[in-house]
């Protein structure tokens, strides 16, 4: 029986061109800048670079670090404020859901009421 070996990934880590890594770096700043001048959440920074949230994440916590330290001390700031308020923001979601629900309902309420209406006086009359 043979037993089938692969080759090393091509971007297996270690095996990055330097070309790549200086992408990498410069996607670090770009993302950590953006965050830093709009007070922006990781979803927002990942949504705005097409990137993932994991991205966005290792790019402040791991890498920028060893390239900008003030810079990513700057966005590791924002994204602990954001944290912090982060429940906040849920609250004030789940409200302005259940707003929007009760305010359908109130409008159906209004809907059946009338159309009701209607019946009865068609009846009546």
């Amino acid at each position: 029986m043979k037993t089938i070996t692969r080759g090393q990934p091509k971007f297996a880590a270690g095996y990055l061109s330097a070309a790549k890594h200086q992408q990498i770096e410069e996607r670090a700043v770009t993302v950590a800048e953006y965050i830093v001048d709009k007070n922006a959440t990781v979803r927002q920074a990942a949504k705005a670079f097409g990137i993932s949230k994991s991205t966005v994440h290792k790019d402040i916590t791991d890498r920028l670090g060893e390239i900008n330290q003030a810079l990513a001390e700057q966005a590791r700031e924002v994204l602990d404020r954001n944290k912090s308020e982060r429940h906040i923001r849920g609250g004030m979601a789940t409200k302005k859901m259940y707003d929007s629900k009760r305010k359908r309902t109130k409008e159906e309420d209004v809907g059946r009421t009338l159309r009701a209406t209607a019946r009865i006086s068609g009846r009546t009359n």
